[in-house]
């Protein structure tokens, strides 16, 4: 008996598109990892927070910028149909995550500010239940379970003190991460992944200038060496590092990944940056990771693998995400 062609299941791009969107993003959680690490002796040094962040955010929005100005010069109309979600991109995924983390770091061990913010996959997946009243897999219930047990045991919180303030601040930046995957879900042709990344750069490295300027962050960005791999070396090489490729290839590796694997997904793979900042702490400074570290990085990998075997239509989940308001339509 012959079988029409016709009734056979025509080969889509849906599973490489997946599996190519599940590399590019955590080819972006790699880039971001590396950005503690290398910041961290600048900071020792005697380089300010401001100033870290505003030459940061400054070289990546110069990088990543043909990319806006191409789309502002193809599109008639881009700034008024996608300037208010750029804004919200650049105030809460570029300078709100940044600025909000390392408020939460001076108040609490960082281990402890790492570990709220980084609960942004719980709490999107919470907005997603609430807004469309549809309960999330069990799959994803138990994902999520696996992957904060996970997180914990990685971050090591033990003998950590409570501070009100600083969990606020904290809370907010694992908002701020939660709407930086809600936007990016929205990319698309309309309005090109990397041009967002750029005009949210922009708009944060504006945001830090407005800051340093008034002084409300202070300013200080001496000539130093620094210690890492056991060399000495100036200080310009790491933040050049920081600026050039893990800002730049961190968020424009971020938004390209979202609409390929949807936002849930990537969100829970954001949180092998984790584990990859251990990896670049021990590799550059030297700062050898714990057993029970080891644990929880196999711990959290199981419990994305677990949101990831139901991670459904990409397409489905940008859907549902994009019932989450971040700004009104113009």
């Amino acid at each position: 008996m012959t079988t029409s062609s016709a009734t056979l299941p025509r080969p889509t791009h849906r599973a490489s598109g997946a599996v190519t969107g599940l590399a590019i993003a955590v080819a972006s959680a790699l880039a971001f990892s590396s950005s503690g690490p290398f910041v961290k002796p600048l900071l020792e040094g005697g380089w300010s927070l401001g100033a870290v962040l505003l030459v940061r955010m400054g070289l990546a929005s110069l990088l990543l910028s043909p990319a806006l100005i191409r789309a502002v010069r193809r599109q008639p109309g881009f700034v008024r149909r996608h300037g208010l979600l750029i804004l919200a991109f650049g105030l809460t995924a570029v300078a709100g995550c940044q600025l909000f983390y390392f408020a939460a770091m001076q108040r609490m061990p960082v281990a402890v500010a790492l570990l709220i913010q980084y609960i942004a996959p719980v709490l999107l997946v919470a907005a997603v239940w609430v807004r469309t009243r549809r309960a999330p897999s069990k799959l994803v219930m138990i994902g999520s379970i696996v992957a904060m047990v996970g997180l914990v045991l990685v971050v090591d919180i033990s003998g950590a003190r409570f501070d009100l303030l600083g969990t606020l601040f904290a809370l907010c930046a694992a908002a701020c991460t939660a709407v930086y995957f809600v936007i990016a879900a929205r990319a698309g042709d309309s309005l090109p992944p990397l041009a967002l990344a750029a005009g949210g750069l922009v708009v944060g490295t504006i945001v830090m200038g407005v800051l340093v300027a008034t002084g409300v962050l202070p300013f200080a960005a001496p000539s130093i060496t620094v210690s890492m791999l056991g060399m000495e070396v100036p200080g310009i090489l790491p933040l050049l590092w920081v600026g050039c490729v893990a800002t730049t290839l961190g968020y424009a590796l971020g938004v390209i990944a979202v609409p390929l694997i949807g936002s849930r997904v990537a969100s829970f793979v954001g949180l092998s940056e984790v584990l990859f900042a251990l990896g670049f702490a021990w590799l550059l400074l030297g700062e050898t990771p714990a057993l029970v570290q080891f644990i929880g990085g196999a711990v959290l990998l199981a419990g994305v693998v677990l949101v990831r075997m139901d991670a459904g239509d990409p397409m489905e989940q940008r859907t549902e995400t994009a019932t989450i308001p971040v700004v009104p339509s113009p």
